[in-house]
Order: C-alpha cells, then structure tokens, then sequence
C-alpha cells in the first residue's frame, strides 16, 4: 500500500498534460484564418456531423449556417452557404449604400479650358492690363518712356519715338529757349503732334523763381525775413521798385539787399533810379507822401512830378574827403535831393534863394524842419560848403540817437 501511494503523485502528473491533448485534438483552425473572414476555431468533420456554425463577424447572416447535431432543433436548417462575403472600404460607396455613381447635375458650374470670363458674364467691355497695354506699346513703336531694344548686342536701337507738347504742358518756365524752333518734345503715347509754345506772358504758378530772392527760403540763402516785411511796406506805400543783384565792393563798401527805387505814390518819377537800401527808400517814402507833398499844394496848389536825385550807392568817404569816414553812401544808406519838379512844370533847384523868393524859400525851410523826423541825418544849403546844391537825408545810426539836423 506504502508503495502504490507512492506512485499515485507521479501518475496524477503524467494523466494531466495526456487528458488536455486528448480534449484538443479534434480541433482544427479554419483554412482563412488570415483571410478576409476570421472564425472561431471549429471541430473537424467526422463524417456524420455537418459543418459547424461559423461564430466569427463575415458579414454574413448567421441563419444561413446550420445548426449542429447537439440540437434537434436545427435538424430541419438548409445547408451553409458556400461563398463568404467580402467586408467592404469604410470610405467606398458600398459601405455608403450607394449602388451607382452620383452624376453631376446641370447645374454644376464647369471651369471652360480658357477659363471664366467676368467681364463677358457682367456684360461690360474686356478691361486691358497694365502688363498687357506696356506689351502693345513696345510691340507697336508707341512707348511713353524710354525702351532700348538689343541690349547685350553690339546695335541697340530706342524703340518708339518720342511726342512733342508744348512748353505749358511740359511745365517749364518762361524764359528757356525751347528745342527745335518754341517746341519742346516729350515722351508721351499716341500720334506726335506738334503744338506752338506758349506766349511769354504766362507763367507757371506751381514753380517758385530761384532767381527771385523774396521765394528763397532764408536757410538756404534767401532774403532774411526782416527785409521781406520792408518791402511789403513799400508795396503799401505804392512805392516802385525792384530788387537787384547784391552790392560788394570789399570790406567797407555795398548792399547786402538793395532795390532799385523808380518811383513814389501819385505817379512821382526818381530820376535817375536810386540804388539804396530797403530801409531808407521807407523813410524816404514816407517823407514825400506825408511832407513834401502838402507842402508844395499848400504853397504851389500843385503836387510833385519828379524829384531828381544827385547821388544814391556810392563807394566814397564823407564828403569824397581823404582821409574822412565812410559815407553812408557807400552803404547805399542815404540819397542826395537836387531838384524837385512840380506837376504844374516848376522846377524848384535846391539852392540858397533870393530875398524876394519867399514860397520857394518856405517850401525848402519846410523841407529841412520836417524831414528830420524820417532822417537821423539832413544837411542842405547853409550847411557846409559841400552841400550848397542839394539835401543830404541818410539813417547814420549813433550810439546816443543824436539827430542832426542843419537848420
């Protein structure tokens, strides 16, 4: 007994594994198992048992597969179907349930070879691109700016030839000769026409003058603003004149902005025209509009025609002395007055009178009384002996404001 207890561990051990192949040896897989149909592992057909029922997911209906003989209530079910359906694409119409392919319907819109025509649908003229109308020009010789044709060759050529406009169009100012007879050529597109140049009166409005310095801004060397104010006050005045080229004679003598004064309010002539500085033609103005003329109405019931000048810009010393100061001539900073001329034809010479010349005598006593108020410097006849024959009026600036005034 001792030994057959032994013996039954070691019997128990072998009996196990013989058992487990004895229960899985009428199993066998299935020919597709890496097919499209995956089943479940199936017992071999002995021969009085029909096929068994596939579990797997074929896409099949399970009915069409007989039931086994363990049943008596699948006896009575047809036998399998022999063919195993295949499972559809996910994304394929099949599995879409879409039999036929979906035609496209009239009223698609189609994209024509050619492509779509806007301006043709909207009923409108065919517009011509910036690329396309640069490609006409060059093609037909009519270019609106320079075009060269065989660069890189050893005879390029200009395409197209250049329209002639005249001078207004081309915006070009009065003044400048024009090429080939007062016709001025430019590029332009079209036929060339020829077109005469505008009269010399007209002026472009749009283009400063460089050559007028009140249009120059003072940064770059233009009149300084100072100036500018002085001649709008001559324009007040009703003075005439004109600016003329700067006055430079070294290191003592000139004008920095001289005018050229002509004339004064009422139709007054200077005779000759006096180059000067802007701020004693002012003070010169104002004396002859506000004295002068009241004096010889009131005297003369006459106005003045014309004052004659003896001496304007003049690079001298005082008195054309050796050895003196500069004169504020030489500054263009005073005038000499040697007659006046009335509208009635008298002409009054600045001189010492005669006894009996008592309106001649009053108009000249009213001259040096009345001037001193526009002048910081009046001498005349009685003065000295170098002022005999005229008025000397000049702006002399001294330190203390002194006026001197010979009377």
């Amino acid at each position: 007994m001792a030994f057959v207890a032994r013996l039954r561990r070691p019997l128990g051990l072998l009996l196990i594994p013989a058992m487990l192949a004895a229960c899985s040896g009428g199993l066998t897989p299935p020919d597709d198992i890496d097919g499209a149909g995956v089943s479940a592992i199936m017992p071999a057909d002995n021969g009085n048992r029909r096929p068994a029922r596939e579990m797997g997911d074929t896409g099949n209906d399970v009915s069409s597969y007989p039931s086994d003989d363990f049943g008596a209530a699948d006896t009575a079910l047809p036998e399998p179907v022999a063919e195993k359906k295949r499972l559809p694409m996910i994304d394929s119409d099949e599995a879409m349930g879409i039999n036929e392919p979906v035609q496209a319907s009239s009223g698609v819109l189609t994209v024509p070879e050619g492509g779509v025509n806007m301006d043709e649908g909207l009923g409108v003229q065919r517009v011509e691109g910036l690329a396309e109308a640069q490609a006409n020009e060059i093609a037909e010789g009519n270019v609106t700016q320079v075009v060269v044709d065989g660069i890189g060759t050893d005879t390029p050529q200009q395409l197209g030839e250049p329209e002639t406009l005249p001078m207004s169009e081309a915006g070009m100012e009065l003044g400048t000769p024009a090429e080939s007879g007062d016709y001025v050529r430019v590029p332009a597109k079209g036929s060339t026409r020829r077109m005469p140049a505008v009269e010399e009166e007209q002026q472009v409005a749009f283009l400063p003058r460089l050559n007028n310095p009140m249009q120059i801004p003072e940064t770059m060397g233009g009149m300084p603003a100072s100036e500018k104010a002085c001649r709008q006050r001559l324009q007040k005045l009703g003075v005439k004149f004109r600016d003329v080229p700067r006055i430079s004679k070294g290191r003592s003598c000139g004008i920095a902005w001289p005018v050229e004064l002509s004339g004064l309010s009422g139709g007054i002539q200077i005779k000759p025209a006096a180059n000067v500085n802007c701020q004693i033609t002012e003070a010169f103005a104002r004396w002859v509009k506000q004295e002068l003329v009241p004096s010889s109405r009131t005297r003369y019931l006459s106005g003045v025609a014309a004052i004659h000048q003896m001496s304007s810009y003049s690079c001298r010393t005082m008195n054309s002395q050796r050895g003196a100061a500069m004169s504020e001539h030489s500054k263009g900073n005073a005038i000499d007055v040697g007659k006046i001329v009335l509208k009635n034809g008298k002409a009054i010479a600045i001189e010492k009178k005669g006894f009996f010349a008592f309106r001649e005598k009053g108009l000249l006593k009213s001259v040096r009384s009345d001037s001193c108020k526009y002048f910081s410097t009046v001498l005349g006849p009685g003065s000295d002996r170098y002022h005999k024959d005229h008025f000397h009026f000049d702006l002399r600036a001294r330190k203390s404001g002194y006026r001197h005034c010979s009377l």
